[in-house]
């Protein structure tokens, strides 16, 4: 490691709070890395829900309480570097690792089941329990650390890591199969689009709810169908008549997701952009005989399906805008703003 600098450039997470807690710092000690860790030169990383929702502090469900603030409900600690989606090369590995790897171009798994030198009792999250990607370097278990042999472009790469992983997790834990026809909720954003795609690959018929202005570009993904977010789904695509939802948003429109749902139906989510508290008819559940699934941690052999699908070109990137890490704070707010499709990426 005589080449590697003592210190990087990063993007700090101070506190839980607006835009100003994100401060660009030159003086970041660099990680080093432990036995069963690589040290990774991070190349792109890319921007995602989780990291607004860290940084406010929406995941806690106490109001106005920062405790439970994180995706594990546990206190983070601060300065924290988020970023959970990274494409990068290692450059150095920890005893117990094989120097081979050295030069290996990979996808970091964003869910964690190693860390710190430690096995978890219950898994971390890449940027949250940890720090992650928004800088020059980061450390990870090797276990953690995917080689991806693919033509694709560092920002291309960094699209793919937690918004296709958590779509193809949704896709498995509720067992998408050919022919099967599927609603996607949130469908324009990160983990929409690639659950179109992903469906898609699995031979789903895919009904993608979006605006009417992004409506063409998820056809061009390979939605069979778009529907308004207005639409009253009862009436389109009509009640009991999907075999899954994959849900982002939860919201007032809720009720709808399970009412569309044919009787033996499953619904995954993994997201409420639209609101987390929602109203269940518990008759409609068991009455239908539905499955809900909830989405969080990553069931094994999720991430190399996904590293394969990639390297088979069954899925392709969908970069809306790329930033450069000092540009964080803007990447960030046009995030906020949901006008584009796919993800917005930070070349590090």
């Amino acid at each position: 490691m005589n080449d590697v600098p003592s210190t990087m450039r990063g993007a700090w997470l101070t506190g839980h709070g607006d835009l100003d807690k994100l401060e660009i710092r030159e003086d970041i000690p660099v990680p080093l890395p432990g036995p069963n860790d690589v040290l990774v030169r991070v190349a792109a990383a890319g921007v995602n829900n989780t990291d607004i929702n860290t940084r406010i502090a929406w995941y806690s469900k106490n109001e106005g309480a920062s405790e439970d603030a994180s995706w594990s409900g546990q206190p983070l600690t601060f300065p924290r570097i988020q970023g959970i989606d990274v494409c990068g090369h290692i450059i150095a590995v920890g005893r117990e690792v094989n120097a081979n790897r050295i030069g290996e171009r990979i996808l970091i798994e964003p869910c964690l089941r190693e860390a710190n030198g430690k096995k978890l009792d219950q898994p971390w999250f890449f940027g949250s329990e940890c720090d992650g990607g928004f800088a020059e370097f980061t450390v990870v278990a090797t276990r953690h650390a995917y080689k991806i042999d693919s033509d694709l472009s560092d920002v291309d790469l960094a699209s793919f890591p937690c918004s296709y992983s958590t779509a193809e997790n949704m896709l498995s834990r509720s067992n998408v199969k050919a022919g099967e026809r599927v609603l996607v909720t949130g469908a324009s954003g990160g983990v929409g689009s690639a659950a179109v795609q992903l469906a898609k690959a699995r031979g789903a018929k895919v009904w993608a709810v979006t605006t009417p202005a992004k409506s063409e570009a998820l056809i061009q993904l390979g939605a069979d169908e778009t529907i308004s977010r207005e639409t009253d789904l009862i009436a389109t695509p009509g009640a009991n008549s999907l075999d899954v939802v994959i849900d982002l948003v939860a919201g007032d429109k809720w009720p709808q997701f399970i009412d569309v749902l044919r009787p033996g139906g499953r619904y995954a989510v993994a997201g409420a952009i639209a609101g987390p508290i929602v109203e269940l008819d518990v008759r409609t559940l068991y009455l239908k005989d539905l499955s809900l699934f909830g989405c969080t941690i990553l069931d094994p052999g999720v991430f190399s399906n996904l590293i394969k699908r990639i390297e088979d070109g069954d899925i392709r990137p969908i970069v809306a805008h790329t930033f450069a890490l000092e540009e964080i704070r803007e990447a960030q707010s046009l995030f906020l703003k949901k006008q584009h499709v796919g993800k917005i990426v930070l070349k590090v």
